[in-house]
């Protein structure tokens, strides 16, 4: 397993998609830094020498923004959103889908589990309920 950034990569996946697991690093990007680094297609993590993982490391500290970096970006830029109380930071700071998804339905990953609001029919279960 080669490390990159702090990052074990697998080493029985090829170059490309094993360069995934890193944050901030999809399919385009995984494309693209192999071909910069000059390395062929279809190469195995482990078959890279170390010349060519001190290559890929230099290109991403110098040309991406990935890992810790990119995560306290993110998290800055919400935070900003929230602090000036605009409609999105407003959605973030309530825990609600942030870019126009419908909430009547679905949402269920945003908003957690369904939680049911009524009153209790039964009169044995509105006293358990009461003395909670």
């Amino acid at each position: 397993m080669p490390r990159i950034l702090g990052i074990d990569i697998p080493g029985k996946k090829r170059v490309e998609i094993s360069l995934r697991h890193i944050y901030g690093i999809g399919p385009a990007k995984a494309l693209e830094i192999v071909k910069r680094a000059k390395i062929p297609l279809g190469t195995k993590a482990d078959d890279l020498t170390a010349e060519n993982v001190a290559i890929i490391t230099t290109m991403l500290q110098k040309d991406y923004i990935v890992e810790g970096d990119l995560r306290r970006a993110i998290m800055q830029d919400i935070r900003r959103l929230t602090a000036i109380g605009s409609y999105r930071g407003v959605r973030h700071r309530k825990g609600l889908p942030v870019r126009g998804q419908r909430t009547k339905t679905n949402a269920r990953t945003r908003k957690g589990r369904k939680l049911t609001v009524g009153a209790i029919r039964d009169k044995t279960q509105r006293k358990i309920a009461s003395k909670d």
